[in-house]
């Protein structure tokens, strides 16, 4: 703030009847409540400044703390919307996991299907074949039995014209 204003001069005439030391004490009565005044002044102005810097500060707080309310409750309504958005998504995921895994059974269920079809097909190819060769086998075995028979029955009478032909003689 501003210096002090002193009171320096008093005029003349009301030095004359108060005298140098009465208009010297009236001098500092005047200095000293110009003081006190402003002290006064400076003191309210003060109380006033520090009671609207409260207030102020009061509905700066209040302010604050409906802001942090509101925030607050949108935080919660964020999250609950996202909570139930999640849910969603991870049922709309375990469904097509579901619905993936039916259709990965299913056409492993009619790969294998096939595959015993071509198995089962194989077999009775197979045993067809097998079938002919134990019939070509039996078919050999019996020309053989029958070659057989008639190189014993040579050897019989080639021997037995042998021994003959030796106990002729």
């Amino acid at each position: 703030m501003g210096a002090a204003v002193r009171i320096v001069n008093v005029p003349k005439a009301l030095r004359d009847r108060l005298g140098d030391d009465g208009a010297d004490a009236l001098v500092e009565l005047l200095n000293v409540a110009s003081d006190s005044t402003k002290a006064d002044a400076l003191a309210l102005s003060e109380e006033k400044y520090e009671r609207r810097l409260s207030e102020e500060a009061a509905k700066l707080g209040s302010r604050v703390s409906e802001e942090a309310a509101r925030l607050d409750r949108r935080i919660t309504e964020e999250s609950s919307k996202l909570d139930r958005r999640i849910t969603e998504e991870v049922s709309k995921l375990n469904q097509r996991i579901t619905d993936e895994v039916a259709r990965l059974e299913s056409r492993i269920a009619e790969e294998v299907s096939k595959l015993n079809q071509r198995i089962t097909d194989e077999v009775a190819r197979l045993e067809s074949r097998i079938a002919r060769l134990e019939t070509r086998i039996a078919d050999v075995r019996a020309d053989l039995v029958r070659w057989m028979f008639v190189f014993w029955v040579g050897q019989i009478g080639a021997l037995t014209a042998i021994l003959f032909a030796f106990f002729r003689r």
